[in-house]
């Protein structure tokens, strides 16, 4: 599992590497620099990875997931770019060096998030090989999961409930915009590229990433109060110290842990019903609750 997940890792990156490359001669050369240090490091890449498993699941050829992988990184780098801005969780570290707007400043911060979530639609909408219908059908998915709809308005609720307590449902419906919308969407995207695939099946994909989206930030939020910053690769405990609900201030470590796995069974259920063969998507359940950063 952790061999073909390197491999969609290793090819993101150099896709994204040189979706930047191309576009540098045209750009101040300080925004190409914080775009790629923005962009290109050290993340998981988990939400791309999710868009090739499900495409090579599909008998999808990888050349054609490679554009919606790399659109879908590109909105999510943006967003922690933006999250981490001194108006929103103002954290200093991110994936184990300083954020871009302690790298470099805060406005150049703000345009780099602006750029990345630009260029992230300019990739789609010249997507090669993939049908005007397709690419404008992925436009369509990806836009919804950032926008109002999706991450940024969990990212609004998130604010909204600080110093404020929670209630589960509560909980789960920010974390389902704020994570989980872009999770799904990686599944969408993978599925969009496919010619042939039914709504049944890709209906048992989003019960699938819908599972998974959860489990993955229940388990964000048990990292946050049981591994290091050094490990973590960004500040340990800063939900507790921005007056953040989490799943484990709710349930307790042990609730929460045993939540994270209802989910993951809940996931490979789904996942079973989809009747594809999808190693590594089912590989990936286990890898979000195991994870240690």
């Amino acid at each position: 599992m952790l061999e073909r997940l390197s491999q969609f890792q290793q090819r993101i990156n150099s896709v994204l590497e040189n979706l930047l490359a191309e576009r540098r001669a045209a750009m101040p050369e300080k925004l190409f620099d914080a775009m790629n240090y923005s962009v290109l490091d050290a993340g998981k890449r988990l939400r791309p990875a999710l868009t090739y498993a499900v495409g090579e699941a599909l008998d999808v050829p990888l050349g054609l997931l490679d554009a919606p992988a790399a659109a879908l990184e590109l909105i999510h780098c943006y967003s922690l770019v933006h999250d981490d801005l001194p108006a929103m969780d103002d954290d200093d570290l991110r994936r184990g060096k300083p954020t871009t707007h302690i790298a470099f400043d805060e406005a150049t911060a703000i345009l780099v998030g602006d750029a990345l979530q630009a260029l992230a639609f300019e990739v789609l909408a010249q997507a090669p090989d993939l049908t005007a219908m397709q690419r404008i059908e992925m436009i369509r998915v990806l836009a919804r999961a950032a926008g109002a709809n999706g991450m940024v308005a969990g990212q609004m609720r998130d604010i909204a409930s600080t110093d404020s307590a929670l209630s589960e449902t509560q909980l789960r419906e920010l974390h389902q915009q704020k994570t989980g919308a872009l999770i799904e969407a990686a599944v969408a995207l993978g599925g969009i590229a496919s010619a042939q695939v039914d709504e049944a099946t890709l209906h048992s994909l989003e019960v699938y990433a819908a599972h998974l989206g959860l489990a993955f930030q229940i388990q964000d939020d048990i990292l946050d109060v049981t591994q290091s910053s050094e490990t973590l690769g960004k500040p340990q405990g800063s939900d507790d110290r921005n007056g953040k609900t989490t799943f484990v201030s709710l349930l307790g470590l042990d609730g929460a842990t045993n939540a994270a796995n209802s989910h993951v069974s809940l996931a490979r259920d789904a996942l079973s019903r989809s009747h594809l063969h999808a190693t590594l998507l089912n590989d990936l359940c286990q890898y979000i609750v195991q994870r240690k950063h």
